[in-house]
């Protein structure tokens, strides 16, 4: 394969990054059709990967309700209940301190992954058919979204073939990591905006390029106005859906701009006055919205400016990066031991595509794009591998890029392993670049290089997600009986209490929309040493006591002391009501206890329940 600078046919998708965006006009019913129909090739396409993400996901959808995603059930029950309390905001009842959870402290939402905007803009749906629905839904359109996002702008920004804009949106929205990234978290497999903040990245480099244009001498000020206008919005929302995600991208535009701006000084020099004008302008307008929830996250009430989560532990395997996904059609449960769970299968590429991605990026030369591409994934691959590189299991003593990072307040929060999130659209950019140009050009490179980016992939062809049946929520819950015990916007105690490692209670309070408060909980908070970030918080002794029955079963022995305590920390939590479902497990144990804490319960439905 050759590296000499592509001829003018391969140069298209390269000038076609800087070429105008034109806008649309105004649409009749039957111009839409027109359009629709013209464009059907781009429609099949968006149709073809919802179908891919409904089949991934289809174990959730002939009941969401009690359905759950096997490998990651509790993070299910956990983003269910965000969904749940995001709606309420629907109903003018939303506070970015929440009192529905950790009574009587509560939760901030800004410190937690709450996909709030996701959660506020479904909240119809959420409110009408519960919160597992709305769930089933993103997991599906999130995969569906990003992969045709990713394809309206290979196809319209990069000017690629529809064939070679299919085949990367594909690794976009159904790579490794996103398919594993969808067990049960909805914040980092929205990526839809990514496509569009890169675009209009794009859009502002254009304006700001006077070479750009043959009528005026400098930037066009009207579109470096509209464009940075554009990316504040867009990098808001993105804020409010998942903030590693718009992390990962910022960084990698930087070191992509970076890259870019080397290879091209050219342009570097015509583009950067205008160019950093409207990124000010960006990140002004994006700050003047976002000041406050940012202040929240980081000093507000509730709120940490840590991360909790140990680099060392959440580093890629470098063997990882050859090994195929466990959760492709072709993938091994024993490759499994290489990362920390199956929702972090980041960098499960595989040999076949690594190869074919050398290859092409090797065949596309100098080209800008091609070099910023190579350059990023190379960049975030590495951090990727943590502090000390990991290989096969083993821990050596090579340090890793991500030492870098080490001790940044903030950014060194971040997990090293979705580091590798980033390269996908980038191997993706170069897959497209590559077989763009073979199937513009003649000869077997027309066949030949379309043929090997398809066989590279199809090794990571997903497999549907596992999933489970879940026990169903009382119909204490379900038909509205709390109401007896607890008045809306008061404290419920589920007995056990949900934890981290056993959230199922938060599933009441998701059944009944967030109506009512519970204590303690699944959530990050500042209960760690010195008010750093942990993950739940202090077990009062009272719940200490009913967890241990529940987990063991047997009668502890009560006393005034035991009752006085009880009675203090019901107190302390704000509790109206005490309520244990029949089914629970140890369920005549737990009962014998509570009521010589609380005195003789009562049977509603099929919960027992102590007014307190």
């Amino acid at each position: 394969m050759s590296s000499a600078a592509p001829t003018a046919p391969d140069a298209a998708p390269d000038q076609a990054v800087l070429a105008a965006d034109r806008l649309p006009r105004r649409l009749s019913p039957a111009r839409l059709l027109t359009t629709v129909f013209r464009h059907r090739a781009g429609v099949t396409v968006g149709l073809l990967f919802v179908a891919l993400a409904g089949w991934l996901t289809h174990g959730l959808w002939p009941d969401p309700t009690t359905r759950v995603l096997a490998l990651n059930p509790a993070d299910q029950a956990l983003y269910e209940w965000f969904l749940a309390v995001d709606a309420r905001a629907l109903l003018g009842d939303f506070d970015l301190l929440t009192d529905r959870l950790n009574a009587p402290d509560g939760v901030n939402l800004m410190t937690n992954t709450t996909v709030i905007a996701l959660g506020i803009l479904l909240a119809p749906v959420t409110l009408l058919l519960g919160a597992p629905v709305t769930f089933a839904l993103l997991a599906l359109a999130n995969l569906a979204g990003t992969a045709v996002a990713w394809y309206l702008l290979f196809t319209r920004t990069l000017g690629a073939h529809r064939v070679a804009a299919a085949l990367g949106a594909a690794l976009c929205g159904f790579g490794p990591g996103m398919v594993s990234q969808t067990n049960s978290h909805l914040h980092m497999t929205a990526q839809w905006l990514v496509p569009v903040i890169v675009w209009l990245v794009v859009r502002l480099l254009r304006a700001a390029d006077p070479a750009g244009r043959v009528t005026t001498d400098g930037p066009d000020r009207r579109r470096v106005v509209s464009s940075a206008v554009g990316l504040a919005a867009a990098v808001t929302a993105q804020v409010f859906i998942g903030e590693e995600v718009l992390f990962l991208c910022a960084l990698t535009l930087l070191v992509m701009a970076v890259t870019y701006a080397v290879t091209d000084r050219g342009l570097a020099r015509r583009a950067l006055p205008g160019f950093a004008g409207g990124m000010m302008l960006a990140a002004g307008l994006a700050l003047l919205v976002l000041a406050w929830p940012l202040w929240f996250q980081f000093a507000g009430p509730q709120g940490v400016a840590d991360g909790m989560f140990s680099p060392h532990y959440f580093s890629a395997d470098l063997r990882s990066w050859w090994t195929v996904s466990p959760l492709s059609v072709v993938g091994s449960d024993g490759a499994a031991r290489l990362t920390t769970g199956p929702a972090e299968y980041n960098t499960f590429l595989g040999w076949p595509l690594l190869l074919v991605t050398t290859a092409c990026a090797v065949w596309l030369g100098r080209r800008p794009l091609a070099v910023a591409c190579v350059v990023g994934a190379l960049a975030m691959g590495a951090l990727s591998l943590g502090p000390r590189v990991v290989l096969d299991g083993e821990r050596t003593a090579v340090p890793g890029p991500y030492t870098l990072l080490s001790g940044l307040p903030v950014v060194d929060g971040a997990l090293p392993m979705r580091f590798a999130l980033a390269t996908l659209p980038l191997i993706a950019t170069l897959l497209v670049l590559a077989a763009d140009r073979a199937l513009r050009g003649a000869g077997r490179a027309r066949r030949l290089v379309p043929a090997a980016v398809g066989v590279a992939l199809l090794p990571l062809l997903p497999a549907p997600l596992p999933t489970a049946e879940r026990p169903p929520v009382p119909e204490f819950v379900t038909a509205g009986h709390w109401r007896q015990c607890v008045e809306p916007g008061g404290v419920l105690v589920p007995v056990p209490l949900a934890t981290p490692q056993e959230p199922w209670p938060m599933r009441w309070a998701t059944a009944a929309d967030a109506a009512f408060g519970m204590p303690e909980g699944f959530f990050i908070g500042p209960y760690g040493r010195g008010g750093t970030a942990a993950m739940g918080t202090y077990k009062l002794p009272t719940s200490a006591l009913l967890t241990e029955v529940a987990r063991r079963g047997g009668q502890p022995v009560i006393g005034d002391q035991q009752r006085r305590q009880a009675a203090k920390d019901a107190d302390f939590w704000g509790a109206s009501c005490v309520a244990l479902a029949v089914d629970t497990p140890h369920a005549d144990s737990l009962r014998g206890t509570l009521e010589q804490l609380y005195g003789p319960s009562t049977r509603i439905a099929d919960a027992w329940i102590w007014r307190v």
